[in-house]
């Protein structure tokens, strides 16, 4: 049943999370009218009497032209496209719940990061093997904190499909006075970067609650790009997308502003927190502690070198001292920069 009156729309918002629900005020606002699903079906109708997303973005009042529907099949009927804003674990599930629903000529596109934990798979390989090819698709990445753009304030992301056309039809569709999207057709460079920076930010976070300052949270961010870039092209990524906003730019932006949820959990865990405690405090879903162990048996698949990655996962998974690992990277063989 649909929480407000049936009314056509272009898009429909799949995620009813902070993410999803900012990303479909993007676009009403940016002019395309838009559904916004989520799977409680308790928390759309909460959020379509009261028209804001207490829960997430309390502070966002909805836009006229967004409605929320709490059933699926009617949330996707007749849309031109789909966005898809869940979790990297649930992101399989939705596809497969969708590929009997969708129309052949609807588009699909996700703002979903990381690496399906099981396979190893980015979320362009799991779409492909899920949905088959011939469908237009394109990922949506970048430094973007979902409260801020749900206020509307000023913000830039990449929209990367194989597809140059789709990519640029969809960064029109989004942009608007304070949202810009700039368009790449490295779709696997751009979904490498999203997974990556996640499990960095938790590093980042564990190095400055240890209190070892500017120079090593500095190190580690840069270092941390060298090994993102690496396993990328080991993938077919393009090395330029690591320079741009799905690389150096949303890497830099989770590893310093707290808003992260990442860098606060490794913040906690400085702190002492164990990781069970500090996985529920935060609330949401932190998804660098799960990429954690598939980044490493990525990086293993591929012959990958990536101690900081691998210094993580040591310190999330087998209790290593964080102060031992990061003091462990700096006594590492000294060698060129660029290799």
């Amino acid at each position: 049943m649909s929480a407000t009156p049936f009314v056509h729309a272009d898009i429909a918002v799949l995620g009813a999370g902070s993410w999803g629900t900012a990303l479909a005020i993007q676009c009403a606002r940016a002019g395309r009218p838009a559904r916004l699903w989520g799977r409680d079906h308790s928390h759309v109708a909460m959020m379509a009497r009261e028209r804001s997303n207490r829960r997430y973005l309390p502070d966002v009042a909805f836009p006229e032209s967004l409605q929320l529907i709490g059933e699926l099949e009617a949330a996707i009927d007749d849309v031109d496209e789909v966005l898809i804003a869940v979790p990297s674990h649930a992101f399989r599930a939705l596809l497969t719940q969708l590929k009997p629903l969708l129309r052949r000529q609807t588009r699909l596109c996700w703002a979903t990061k990381g690496f399906e934990l099981d396979s190893g798979k980015l979320p362009n390989e799991v779409a492909r093997e899920v949905l088959g090819p011939g469908r237009a698709v394109a990922v949506l990445s970048g430094p973007t904190f979902a409260a801020e753009v749900g206020e509307g304030l000023p913000t830039a992301m990449t929209i990367a499909s194989a597809d140059a056309d789709y990519a640029e039809t969809l960064a029109h569709d989004l942009s608007s006075t304070n949202f810009r999207a700039y368009t790449s057709t490295d779709i696997t460079g751009v979904e490498v970067g999203g997974a990556v920076k996640n499990v960095l930010a938790i590093g980042a976070g564990l190095s400055d609650g240890l209190g070892f300052g500017a120079n090593t949270r500095i190190a580690l961010i840069t270092r941390g790009l060298v090994e993102m870039t690496r396993l990328g092209v080991a993938l077919g990524a393009q090395r330029e997308t690591f320079m741009g906003l799905a690389g150096l730019g949303d890497l830099v932006l989770t590893c310093t502003d707290d808003h992260s949820r990442n860098r606060r959990f490794g913040l906690a865990l400085a702190q002492g927190t164990g990781v069970a405690l500090a996985l529920f405090e935060i609330g949401q879903v932190v998804e660098g502690y799960h990429a954690a162990a598939a980044l490493r048996r990525v990086a293993a698949r591929e012959h990958v070198v990536m101690p900081i990655a691998e210094g993580i996962y040591g310190v999330l998974y087998e209790k290593l001292p964080a102060e031992h690992v990061v003091r462990g990277l700096m006594m590492r063989p000294i060698r060129p920069e660029f290799d």
